[in-house]
């Protein structure tokens, strides 16, 4: 085991890729809870979607643990949800199960990318200072959201964004995390990320702001409701608008996973000579799951940045995400527990991880006008848009033109100025 995962080449251990593992889960654990909430309002039976949440989870992030060795989780994306329910449902009024076809039609797509060597080949000619700025652009994305999550931050029709209201209950909750797992981790204390959410449920719950769960073993939910429909709505999908959606899930599935991997993959120091090892393979367990999702009845999963978290307290193998499957296989029998921690809880863990992140800003080269704009457009626009595929598509529209502009034709990979056309025609008429 330790020969398969590598971990003396690693530096690591089977105590520090569990911890990892755990980590990791209690922070993505949410989706277990919010994903039936929100594809429900599409007319999704929640606890169906609850079940495919879970399965799905578990086979992506056991796929990318054991082809690629890296200590990632996969498991539904947030924004991707939001866009299937919000956006395809109900804005333009198609059904769930019509959706859910293209969400499957698009990962199929993804597999053949994947094993035709296509989206390895785009990842490996991102110039490296776009990949820095993708992963300290997720960092603050990250942050973002993990400020928002606590309440310590909200929305403000004239500022757009303000303070929240410090002296909420929910909210001191979260800067009591916060707190706690600065100082774990500014003296040192390994995991003090996993402990800081440990103690802040406790300290939740001894206030009555967390409640403590009446029973912590569950009923598994059938997943009848939506297992397999994707089979029976092919015929449904060649209409300009689901190709259209189609087409919105690949540039946004794409890039988020794109975005994430790199980002990741760098933060646990795998990424050398502007290339990550294996990419390959963590491309298609990706792509695999997606397909294997929309089969079970979720919407899109996606490289989750929350593993992050586990990669700060020491992930460093696909041991860590063996560790994480396993937790989703607990969950699916311990609903009730799961479901008591809020995303206050996680809030701290976000802020700090995505602090972490920022640091790839030191190796980006800000002397040079040509790499500071595209890289600081990338960088911003991701929590501002609250889409990694958007800064990344900024930042791809700019980097060509910047450079271009320096008659430095020969210095753009053919590649990066198709990317920029396709992204620009993205915007122009989907975005």
């Amino acid at each position: 085991m330790r020969d398969f995962f590598k971990f003396a080449e690693r530096n690591t251990s089977y105590a520090q890729e569990t911890l990892a593992g755990i980590t990791t889960f209690l922070s993505i654990a949410y989706i277990l809870v919010v994903n039936p909430i929100i594809l429900s309002q599409s007319g999704m039976d929640s606890g169906a979607v609850f079940t495919a949440t879970a399965l799905t989870a578990i086979i992506g992030t056991l796929l990318i643990g054991l082809l690629a060795n890296f200590p990632i989780a996969i498991a539904p994306s947030m924004g991707l949800n939001s866009f299937f329910t919000f956006s395809v449902c109900i804005g333009m009024g198609i059904e769930w199960q019509v959706a859910l076809t293209g969400v499957f039609v698009a990962g199929i797509i993804f597999m053949l990318l994947s094993l035709m060597k296509i989206r390895e080949k785009i990842i490996n000619i991102i110039p490296a200072s776009l990949k820095h700025a993708i992963a300290a652009g997720i960092g603050f994305f990250i942050t973002f959201i993990g400020l928002k999550n606590g309440g310590i931050i909200i929305g403000n029709p004239d500022t757009f964004v303000s303070i929240g209201d410090l002296t909420s209950p929910m909210t001191l909750l979260a800067i009591i995390g916060l707190v706690i797992t600065i100082v774990m981790l500014v003296r040192g204390i390994n995991g003090g990320i996993f402990y800081g959410m440990v103690i802040t449920t406790i300290v939740g719950m001894i206030f009555g702001l967390i409640e403590v769960p009446s029973s912590l073993v569950g009923d598994i939910p059938s997943l009848k409701p939506t297992f397999g429909v994707v089979f029976s709505h092919l015929d449904k999908i060649f209409t300009p608008e689901i190709l259209t959606v189609i087409f919105t899930f690949l540039i946004v599935a794409f890039f988020d996973t794109a975005g994430a991997l790199i980002a990741l993959t760098s933060q646990a120091g795998m990424m050398k000579d502007n290339k990550i090892p294996n990419i390959g393979k963590g491309l298609l367990a990706d792509s695999a799951a997606g397909a294997i999702g929309a089969i079970l009845g979720t919407s899109t999963p996606a490289t989750s940045v929350e593993s992050s978290a586990g990669i700060a307290v020491g992930g460093r193998t696909g041991f860590t995400s063996v560790v994480i499957a396993a937790c989703f296989v607990i969950a699916l029998f311990f609903s009730p527990l799961v479901a008591v921690i809020s995303v206050e809880v996680t809030a701290a863990a976000l802020i700090v991880v995505g602090a972490l992140m920022a640091m790839e800003i030191r190796r980006i080269d800000w002397t040079k006008l040509e790499i500071v704009i595209p890289s600081f457009l990338t960088i911003i626009m991701m929590p501002l848009t609250s889409s990694v595929a958007i800064g990344i598509g900024l930042g791809f529209v700019f980097y060509p033109i910047c450079l271009v502009a320096q008659k430095r034709y020969n210095e753009v990979h053919p590649i990066m100025y198709v990317l920029c056309l396709l992204f620009i025609l993205y915007f122009a008429f989907i975005v």
